[in-house]
């Protein structure tokens, strides 16, 4: 308490993160399998980086999105495996408020930036298998380039305000998060100020990124699926929907975790409300 007492003088709030609650004699072991997925998560995220960077074979545009993948899932891990970790096995749970708004941000804008890539990914597909013989003119290294730094772009700007809201809004001395890491909805809930701006533009943020991801996730796929119907040979209908089977993994590694928080955040909230970066 007393750094959190110094903290407070300095005139910003102190946040203090949440492990497992009642399993406080367990983190030790709760931490194995944690990091267990975190190493399996790094070893296979560079192995493709790099067997996409050397095998000339794999310079395609499938490939160059799921290098982008990687990359954001690689981030999205170390921003929250620190703190969490920090929580696990050191009970350091206390987090300066600048720090927490970093960490929010990164981990936001890296998520909105895999839903993108996944979206990216099923255009692709859809591509492939509707203009087979124009996909090399669709999918240029230009075109590649130009939707990575959309994407990331795209999430990157969306988020930059909720920060600055998250800043001017008054907070308790100190304030106990829900997570062992710091999200939008756990630091706008510790929040004493009126809350209704931030949670507005919260849930546009999610309706305007994942919410039109997931729609036009399901679209392509309609589309992808009348395609591979239309195909008169059995064997290339199931060829076709081979090279989506990695695709659609993809997007249940990415919806089921985030649909899970979500799940947990509603359970732990008796009253079932919906705040603004709830689906992240």
């Amino acid at each position: 308490m007393a750094a959190s007492a110094n903290y407070s003088v300095l005139g910003r709030p102190a946040f203090f993160l949440t492990g497992f609650p009642g399993l406080e004699k367990a983190h030790l072991w709760i931490s194995i399998p944690i990091c267990s997925v975190y190493f399996v998560s790094i070893a296979g995220n560079c192995t493709i980086l790099f067997m996409v960077w050397m095998d000339r074979t794999l310079h395609e545009p499938m490939y160059y999105f799921l290098s982008m993948l990687a990359l954001s899932d690689l981030g999205l891990s170390s921003a929250t495996l620190p703190t969490m970790l920090g929580v696990l096995w050191f009970d350091h749970r206390l987090i300066h408020f600048d720090a927490c708004l970093i960490q929010m941000y990164f981990i936001h804008t890296l998520s909105i930036t895999e839903s993108g890539i996944l979206l990216a990914m099923a255009f692709d597909r859809l591509v492939a298998i509707r203009n087979p013989l124009r996909y090399t003119t669709i999918l240029t290294n230009e075109a590649i380039i130009k939707i990575g730094l959309g994407v990331f772009l795209r999430a990157a700007f969306l988020v930059l305000p909720a920060s600055f809201l998250l800043k001017r809004m008054q907070y308790q001395e100190e304030n106990v998060l829900s997570y062992s890491f710091c999200v939008h909805q756990d630091i706008m809930k510790a929040s004493c100020s009126e809350r209704r701006i931030s949670s507005i533009y919260g849930l546009l943020v999610m309706l305007l990124s994942t919410a039109v991801d997931s729609l036009l996730l399901v679209l392509s796929y309609a589309m992808i699926l009348k395609t591979v119907l239309g195909i008169a040979s059995k064997e290339e209908r199931l060829k076709a929907l081979n090279t989506c089977v990695s695709h659609i993994c993809a997007i249940l590694s990415f919806y089921i975790p985030m649909l899970g928080l979500t799940m947990i955040h509603r359970k732990s909230n008796p009253l079932g409300q919906m705040n603004s970066f709830q689906e992240y």
